[in-house]
Protein backbone atom coordinates (compact mmCIF):
# COMPACT_ATOMS: atom_id res chain seq x y z
CA UNK A 1 0.00 0.00 0.00
CA UNK A 2 3.12 2.20 1.09
CA UNK A 3 3.86 1.71 -2.97
CA UNK A 4 1.08 2.85 -4.23
CA UNK A 5 0.45 5.61 -1.84
CA UNK A 6 4.61 7.07 -2.99
CA UNK A 7 3.57 6.34 -7.19
CA UNK A 8 0.61 8.48 -6.11
CA UNK A 9 2.34 11.50 -4.72
CA UNK A 10 4.78 11.40 -7.43
CA UNK A 11 2.33 10.97 -10.26
CA UNK A 12 0.47 14.11 -8.40
CA UNK A 13 3.48 16.57 -8.09
CA UNK A 14 4.21 15.94 -12.16
CA UNK A 15 0.59 16.54 -12.65
CA UNK A 16 0.83 20.04 -10.77
CA UNK A 17 4.75 20.82 -12.01
CA UNK A 18 3.62 19.86 -15.38
CA UNK A 19 0.25 22.23 -15.21
CA UNK A 20 2.48 25.25 -13.90
CA UNK A 21 4.58 25.13 -16.95
CA UNK A 22 2.89 24.06 -19.87
CA UNK A 23 -0.38 25.28 -18.44
CA UNK A 24 0.58 28.61 -17.15
CA UNK A 25 4.17 29.79 -17.53
CA UNK A 26 4.19 28.47 -21.30
CA UNK A 27 1.36 30.11 -22.20
CA UNK A 28 2.30 33.91 -20.92
CA UNK A 29 5.68 33.10 -22.24
CA UNK A 30 4.16 33.21 -25.57
CA UNK A 31 1.73 35.82 -25.01
CA UNK A 32 4.65 37.81 -23.87
CA UNK A 33 7.16 36.88 -26.63
CA UNK A 34 3.87 37.92 -29.12
CA UNK A 35 3.10 41.30 -27.66
CA UNK A 36 6.91 42.34 -27.82
CA UNK A 37 7.71 40.84 -31.29
CA UNK A 38 4.45 41.50 -33.30
CA UNK A 39 1.85 43.48 -31.06
CA UNK A 40 0.12 44.25 -33.81
CA UNK A 41 -0.90 40.70 -35.47
CA UNK A 42 -1.02 39.12 -31.57
CA UNK A 43 -3.73 41.63 -31.03
CA UNK A 44 -5.77 40.66 -34.15
CA UNK A 45 -4.07 43.37 -36.86
CA UNK A 46 -7.48 45.74 -36.46
CA UNK A 47 -7.41 49.33 -38.69
CA UNK A 48 -8.91 52.05 -37.10
CA UNK A 49 -11.79 54.10 -39.11
CA UNK A 50 -12.38 57.59 -37.86
CA UNK A 51 -10.86 56.82 -34.07
CA UNK A 52 -13.05 53.63 -33.69
CA UNK A 53 -12.18 50.01 -34.62
CA UNK A 54 -13.57 48.87 -37.78
CA UNK A 55 -11.99 45.60 -38.87
CA UNK A 56 -9.29 43.12 -39.21
CA UNK A 57 -6.99 43.06 -41.92
CA UNK A 58 -6.83 39.00 -41.64
CA UNK A 59 -10.38 38.92 -42.44
CA UNK A 60 -11.84 40.08 -45.62
CA UNK A 61 -15.09 41.75 -45.33
CA UNK A 62 -18.19 41.64 -47.81
CA UNK A 63 -18.97 44.18 -50.27
CA UNK A 64 -22.73 44.18 -51.45
CA UNK A 65 -22.68 44.12 -55.81
CA UNK A 66 -23.90 47.26 -55.35
CA UNK A 67 -21.30 48.92 -53.94
CA UNK A 68 -18.82 50.19 -57.05
CA UNK A 69 -17.12 52.22 -54.49
CA UNK A 70 -15.54 49.76 -52.19
CA UNK A 71 -13.05 46.84 -54.13
CA UNK A 72 -14.33 43.40 -53.72
CA UNK A 73 -12.29 40.71 -52.29
CA UNK A 74 -11.73 37.11 -53.70
CA UNK A 75 -15.41 35.40 -53.65
CA UNK A 76 -15.75 33.46 -50.39
CA UNK A 77 -16.94 29.67 -50.34
CA UNK A 78 -18.46 30.25 -46.73
CA UNK A 79 -20.95 33.11 -47.64
CA UNK A 80 -18.48 35.59 -45.37
CA UNK A 81 -19.38 33.40 -42.38
CA UNK A 82 -16.18 33.30 -40.09
CA UNK A 83 -17.12 31.11 -38.04
CA UNK A 84 -17.07 28.04 -40.83
CA UNK A 85 -14.23 29.07 -42.91
CA UNK A 86 -12.94 26.59 -45.28
CA UNK A 87 -12.65 25.89 -49.09
CA UNK A 88 -14.81 25.27 -51.82
CA UNK A 89 -15.67 20.77 -51.42
CA UNK A 90 -15.62 20.79 -55.50
CA UNK A 91 -12.82 19.38 -57.02
CA UNK A 92 -11.13 20.71 -59.90
CA UNK A 93 -12.82 18.16 -62.81
CA UNK A 94 -16.43 18.80 -61.10
CA UNK A 95 -18.77 20.73 -63.17
CA UNK A 96 -20.18 22.42 -60.82
CA UNK A 97 -17.09 24.31 -59.85
CA UNK A 98 -16.30 25.26 -63.89
CA UNK A 99 -19.58 26.64 -64.00
CA UNK A 100 -19.06 28.25 -61.01
CA UNK A 101 -16.01 29.95 -62.03
CA UNK A 102 -17.50 30.52 -65.50
CA UNK A 103 -20.41 32.73 -64.59
CA UNK A 104 -18.61 34.43 -61.63
CA UNK A 105 -16.28 35.76 -64.54
CA UNK A 106 -18.89 36.69 -66.73
CA UNK A 107 -20.54 38.49 -63.93
CA UNK A 108 -17.07 40.56 -62.91
CA UNK A 109 -16.46 41.41 -66.57
CA UNK A 110 -19.93 43.06 -66.38
CA UNK A 111 -19.04 45.06 -63.58
CA UNK A 112 -15.84 46.45 -64.59
CA UNK A 113 -16.29 46.76 -68.48
CA UNK A 114 -13.59 44.23 -69.47
CA UNK A 115 -13.63 41.27 -71.55
CA UNK A 116 -14.05 37.97 -69.86
CA UNK A 117 -10.41 36.73 -70.56
CA UNK A 118 -9.40 39.65 -68.72
CA UNK A 119 -10.70 38.92 -65.55
CA UNK A 120 -7.54 37.11 -63.40
CA UNK A 121 -8.32 33.80 -61.80
CA UNK A 122 -8.09 35.17 -58.20
CA UNK A 123 -11.54 37.37 -59.33
CA UNK A 124 -13.42 34.11 -59.45
CA UNK A 125 -12.07 31.79 -57.20
CA UNK A 126 -12.07 31.47 -53.09
CA UNK A 127 -9.19 31.02 -51.04
CA UNK A 128 -8.73 27.80 -49.02
CA UNK A 129 -10.37 30.01 -46.39
CA UNK A 130 -12.97 31.34 -47.68
CA UNK A 131 -12.11 34.81 -46.01
CA UNK A 132 -8.80 35.78 -47.64
CA UNK A 133 -8.58 39.53 -47.75
CA UNK A 134 -5.98 39.66 -50.28
CA UNK A 135 -6.31 40.00 -53.91
CA UNK A 136 -3.59 40.34 -56.77
CA UNK A 137 -2.60 43.60 -57.80
CA UNK A 138 -3.84 42.64 -61.53
CA UNK A 139 -7.33 42.25 -59.34
CA UNK A 140 -6.88 45.51 -58.03
CA UNK A 141 -5.76 47.19 -60.78
CA UNK A 142 -8.73 45.90 -63.24
CA UNK A 143 -11.05 47.44 -59.84
CA UNK A 144 -9.37 50.96 -60.34
CA UNK A 145 -11.13 52.61 -62.95
CA UNK A 146 -14.57 51.72 -61.34
CA UNK A 147 -13.82 52.62 -57.58
CA UNK A 148 -12.27 55.80 -58.93
CA UNK A 149 -15.46 57.07 -60.86
CA UNK A 150 -17.78 55.90 -58.13
CA UNK A 151 -15.63 57.80 -55.95
CA UNK A 152 -14.77 60.65 -57.79
CA UNK A 153 -11.37 60.06 -56.45
CA UNK A 154 -9.02 60.55 -59.83
CA UNK A 155 -7.75 57.79 -60.97
CA UNK A 156 -4.07 58.57 -59.37
CA UNK A 157 -5.51 58.68 -56.21
CA UNK A 158 -6.87 55.48 -56.27
CA UNK A 159 -3.75 53.85 -57.75
CA UNK A 160 -1.89 55.33 -54.99
CA UNK A 161 -4.10 53.80 -52.17
CA UNK A 162 -3.72 50.44 -53.77
CA UNK A 163 0.17 50.87 -53.57
CA UNK A 164 -0.17 51.42 -49.99
CA UNK A 165 -2.53 48.58 -49.34
CA UNK A 166 0.13 46.47 -51.22
CA UNK A 167 2.29 43.55 -48.74
CA UNK A 168 5.73 42.76 -50.81
CA UNK A 169 7.19 39.70 -50.18
CA UNK A 170 9.98 39.44 -47.81
CA UNK A 171 12.73 40.31 -48.85
CA UNK A 172 11.12 40.56 -52.60
CA UNK A 173 11.88 36.74 -52.66
CA UNK A 174 9.18 34.62 -50.69
CA UNK A 175 5.38 35.07 -51.75
CA UNK A 176 4.10 37.21 -54.30
CA UNK A 177 2.51 41.19 -53.95
CA UNK A 178 -1.13 40.88 -52.71
CA UNK A 179 -3.74 44.19 -52.02
CA UNK A 180 -5.40 43.93 -48.94
CA UNK A 181 -8.55 44.82 -49.48
CA UNK A 182 -9.63 45.49 -46.10
CA UNK A 183 -7.16 48.07 -45.80
CA UNK A 184 -7.55 49.62 -49.14
CA UNK A 185 -11.46 49.78 -48.30
CA UNK A 186 -11.05 51.57 -45.29
CA UNK A 187 -8.59 54.03 -46.63
CA UNK A 188 -11.77 54.36 -49.26
CA UNK A 189 -14.23 54.69 -46.78
CA UNK A 190 -12.15 57.67 -44.58
CA UNK A 191 -11.29 59.72 -47.80
CA UNK A 192 -15.13 59.48 -49.41
CA UNK A 193 -18.28 59.84 -47.01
Amino acid sequence: MNVYLRQFGTAFRLLGLCTILLGVLYPLAMFGVGQAVASRQANGSIEQLNGQAAASTLIAQAVPDQENRFFFPRPSAVKWDPSSSSATNLGPSDPALAKAESDARAAVAAREGVADAAVPIDAVTSSGSGLDPDISPAYAELQVPRVAKATGLSTDQVEKLVADATNNPVLRLLGQPAVNTTKLNLAIAGLVK
